[in-house]
C-alpha cells in the first residue's frame, strides 16, 4: 500500500511539473515565429551596442535612452560595462546618440538602468538594485545631475515606472523575489503575485496586484489612465486613475506576443510597444537563432475593438529583442534589452 501511495504521489508530481513546464513555454511563446515586416528609412543608432532597454521623448523631441541593462538570465554583450544613458535630438537632421555624463559623486560602477521616465526637465532613472535614481537634465552641457536615491520596501524589484509629479510615480514590480532562481520559480509556477506602487515622499502604496510579471507601464495624454503591460499574460491592462492616486481596473487586452515597456504618441494617444514573439529564445540565448523583434501600434484601446498593427518585426539578424518603441513626429526608435537602436523615418 506504501509503495503504491508513493508511486501514485510521483505520478502526479510528475504530471504537475509537465503541466506546468507546458504552461511556461506558452508563456514564453516557445514555439511562435513572426513574418519579417520592414520599415523604409531605418538605419541602426551609431554608439549604442550594449542595449537600449527604455527610451523616453521629451515634447521637445529629446530622446533619453538608457543602456547597458544587466538582467539575470538575459544575455549581454558587455556583463563588466556600467550602465549609460544616452540623449538624441530628434529634431536634427542626421540625429546622433551622445552620451550625457552624470554628475560626480553618483556610483556609476554599479549603475544598472531598467526603465526610464521624465517629468518636466528632470528624469528618473531605475537600477536593477530597486532603487529609484532621480536625476535633473542640465541641457547646456547634456549632463545629468544626480539629486537623490529613492528606496522602500514596497519597491522590491521595479521594472518600468511612469513619472507623475516631480518626485512622484507609478512603478511596476515585475516580480515577487528578486533572488534569480526564486525569480525563475515564481515564472515556472505561474504566481500573480507582481504588482503596481505608487510612490510619493509623502505616500507609498500598492495600487494594484493580480500580475504575472508587470512591465511596462505608461500614461494617457489626459492624465486619467494607467496602462500596464504583463508580459508573461501577453496582455495591457487599462486602469482609471483617481484623485487619491488609486487605480481601479478597466480593461485588458490580450495580445499573441510578450509585451515590454509601452509608449505613447501624444498627439493621438496611440500604444507603441517593442515586444517579444519568442521569449525562450531571450533566455536562452542562441546566436543560430536569435531572438525576434516585433513592434506593435495600439489604437483605441479604450474602445470596444482595438485596432492592434505589427508596424515592425525581424528575426534578430538586425535588431534583438525588442523592448520599446517610442515615437515623435513621424520618427521611431526601437530599443532592444541588449543589442542595438534602430531610428526609423515613417
Amino acid at each position: 500500500m506504501g509503495k503504491l501511495l508513493a508511486v501514485a504521489l510521483v505520478g502526479i508530481a510528475a504530471a504537475l511539473a509537465a503541466e506546468r513546464l507546458l504552461a511556461f513555454r506558452n508563456r514564453l511563446n516557445a514555439s511562435r515565429e513572426v513574418a519579417p515586416v520592414s520599415l523604409p528609412n531605418c538605419r541602426l543608432i551609431k554608439g549604442i551596442e550594449t542595449g537600449s532597454e527604455d527610451i523616453d521623448i521629451l515634447p521637445n523631441g529629446l530622446a533619453f535612452i538608457s543602456s547597458g541593462l544587466k538582467y539575470p538570465g538575459l544575455k549581454s554583450f558587455a556583463p563588466d560595462k556600467p550602465g549609460e544613458i544616452f540623449l538624441m535630438d530628434l529634431n536634427e537632421d542626421s540625429p546622433r546618440a551622445v552620451e550625457l555624463r552624470i554628475s560626480r559623486g553618483f556610483d556609476l560602477a554599479s549603475f544598472n538602468p531598467h526603465g526610464i521616465s521624465t517629468y518636466v526637465d528632470r528624469g528618473k532613472e531605475l537600477e536593477m538594485k530597486s532603487t529609484v535614481e532621480l536625476f535633473k537634465f542640465v541641457e547646456d552641457d547634456n549632463s545629468l545631475v544626480h539629486l537623490k536615491t529613492i528606496r522602500h520596501d514596497l519597491l522590491t524589484s521595479v521594472n518600468d515606472i511612469v513619472a507623475v509629479g516631480p518626485d512622484s510615480f507609478y512603478a511596476t514590480n515585475d516580480h515577487y523575489f528578486t533572488d534569480f532562481l526564486l525569480m525563475f520559480l515564481e515564472m515556472f509556477l505561474g504566481l500573480t503575485w507582481s504588482n503596481v506602487v505608487y510612490y510619493s515622499p509623502k505616500e507609498v502604496k500598492e495600487v494594484a496586484s493580480g500580475f504575472y510579471s508587470a512591465n511596462g507601464i505608461n500614461i494617457s495624454p489626459d492624465r486619467k489612465y494607467i496602462y500596464v503591460a504583463d508580459v508573461l499574460d501577453h496582455s495591457v491592462y487599462v486602469m482609471e486613475k483617481h484623485a487619491n492616486w488609486s487605480l481601479t481596473h478597466v480593461k485588458m487586452l490580450q495580445l499573441d506576443t510578450l509585451v515590454d515597456n509601452l509608449s505613447i504618441d501624444p498627439r493621438t494617444g496611440d500604444i507603441w510597444t517593442g515586444c517579444h514573439p519568442n521569449g525562450m529564445k531571450m533566455f536562452y540565448y542562441d546566436p543560430e537563432n536569435l531572438p525576434a523583434s516585433e513592434v506593435l501600434r495600439i489604437q483605441n484601446i479604450l474602445s470596444e475593438k482595438p485596432v492592434v498593427t505589427r508596424v515592425y518585426s525581424d528575426n534578430g539578424s538586425v535588431l534583438q529583442g525588442s523592448s520599446v518603441a517610442s515615437i515623435y513626429e513621424g520618427k521611431l526608435l526601437i530599443g532592444t534589452v541588449f543589442h542595438r537602436a534602430l531610428y526609423c523615418d515613417l
